[in-house]
């Protein structure tokens, strides 16, 4: 234990105990309070003489009653004077932050009024097919930039892909199973990927539980995340830093600091497998929890969550549209439109890729992918129908409205737009991502690249008056 002293010039003081120490201790005390008391008294009768020459009798009468009244406080007044202070300096910080998030909402929505997207189906000979995995792509990202896609795939590896060329600039080779110890890389289904909103770092989720960790400009391996129990279903980080979101099969989120090569906290709620999740902004994530049927919002600083119920089947894939608005596909093939403020969807399309099977046992397409163009009203769904289709986002996000599809043949197991929102890309195999129940010998595994045009606001006044009929 250490110890502090003050040294104090000249010879130390001895005091000595006497038998007596209580009760010369509060005569003392008394003496003491007596004493400073008469201080007070003569300094203040002293300050309010001095005004006192200049401002009268009755000014001086006032300013004395102030001041006793002051000194007088008794302790509980005291604790109560401060409590006051407390409550309303929570009182102004309630209202400072409700008065943030008011003007984030305003931003969010003057951003959503000025990016009203309306697309033009594109020219079928305009999409670009890429081929380099042997087996299905299950997932895919985009650079900030838009100028790469890293693509992943059952076949265990990762591609970094030129947009502007369609070339393939890097290749991590998937690994057998069993050679984990010394294969660099992934040695099962990857399943899931995602990249920083500096393009700084790239993060990849497989069957083995295990999340990589990349450097995205080079390819380098960085680290290695352990701690899921199950396979790494979902990544996402957090816009504008470098934390990292993971889901599992395990039924978990899990928090990391990838500067820090750090695990951070883990988070529990979801009564199934967890098969999607995304993230903004903000301190939360968005996740779809397959046959529990509920999709949440995690409030990590909050240490809480917001629990949704809508689908009738299990809820395979979620993203989110903007900080409030987030779109969901199912495997009893609908598509959702939901409000972080609201339990329920906001809208439902069923058979929202229609059905197939023999008469009178028609089954819905499975919605196996989900995207949204960022702060738009513009989404996209694909399964394996042969065609991914695009949706509007209607007035106020209260309903789904169809726009065109495009013809892309196979599973559509990953679907992402460009920040800029020219172009599509959506990672195409020939089974689903998950399984193995059905398999479209005629498709192809790879990435289209689907470009996007947008209506003119001529073309869009013509449009609006064909329709009106004039």
């Amino acid at each position: 234990m250490s110890s502090f002293f003050i040294k104090k010039k000249g010879p130390p003081k001895v005091f000595k105990k006497s038998e007596n120490s209580a009760g010369s201790k509060r005569k003392n005390d008394g003496d003491t309070g007596n004493k400073l008391k008469k201080k007070l008294n003569s300094k203040h009768n002293e300050e309010i003489s001095s005004d006192s020459e200049t401002e009268g009798p009755a000014v001086h009468r006032k300013r004395r009653a102030n001041v006793e009244e002051e000194f007088d406080e008794t302790p509980q007044e005291k604790k109560l004077r401060l409590a006051k202070l407390y409550l309303d300096q929570l009182r102004d910080e309630e209202e400072k932050k409700a008065e943030e998030e008011s003007f984030e909402t305003d931003l969010i929505a003057g951003r959503l009024q000025e990016e009203v997207v309306s697309l033009l189906p594109p020219d079928t000979s305009e999409i670009r097919l890429l081929r380099g995995h042997k087996l299905p792509v299950t997932c895919l990202v985009i650079s900030p930039d838009d100028k790469h896609i890293f693509s992943a795939a059952k076949d265990c590896s990762i591609i970094k892909w030129d947009v502007e060329n369609g070339k393939r600039l890097h290749t991590i080779a998937g690994g057998r199973k069993g050679t984990e110890d010394r294969h660099v890389g992934h040695t099962a289904h990857v399943l899931c990927i995602s990249i920083s909103s500096d393009g700084k770092y790239l993060a990849t989720g497989d069957m083995n539980k295990l999340i990589m960790i990349w450097e995205a400009a080079t390819c380098k391996h960085l680290y290695k995340f352990t701690g899921h129990r199950g396979p790494v279903s979902g990544l996402s980080f957090r816009r504008g830093t470098h934390d990292l979101y993971s889901a599992s099969h395990d039924r978990s989120i899990k928090v990391w600091n990838v500067d820090e090569n750090a695990y951070v906290e883990t988070l529990f709620g979801h009564q199934d497998v967890i098969t999607g999740l995304d993230s903004g902004s903000r301190e939360r994530c968005v996740t779809a929890g397959g046959r529990d049927r509920t999709v949440r919002v995690w409030k990590i600083a909050e240490e809480s969550q917001l629990v949704f119920h809508g689908h009738e089947g299990s809820i395979d894939c979620i993203q989110l549209i903007n900080e409030e608005h987030m779109i969901t596909g199912a495997d009893d093939g609908s598509v959702s439109l939901w409000s972080v403020n609201k339990k329920k969807p906001l809208s439902t399309v069923k058979a929202a890729h229609g059905r197939h099977g023999d008469s009178g046992l028609e089954q819905p397409y499975w919605v196996a992918a989900v995207a949204a163009l960022q702060n738009s009203d513009t989404v996209a769904s694909g399964s394996h129908n042969s065609k991914v289709q695009l949706w509007k986002c209607g007035q106020g996000f209260r309903h789904l409205e169809p726009l065109f599809s495009i013809p892309v043949p196979g599973f559509v197991n990953s679907l992402k737009f460009s920040s800029s929102g020219k172009f599509l890309v959506a990672g195409v195999g020939q089974e689903h991502r998950l399984g193995r129940w059905w398999r479209l010998k005629e498709a192809k595994n790879g990435l289209y690249i689907i470009p996007l045009k947008r209506q003119q606001p001529e073309q869009e006044g013509v449009q609006n008056g064909e329709e009106n009929g004039v």
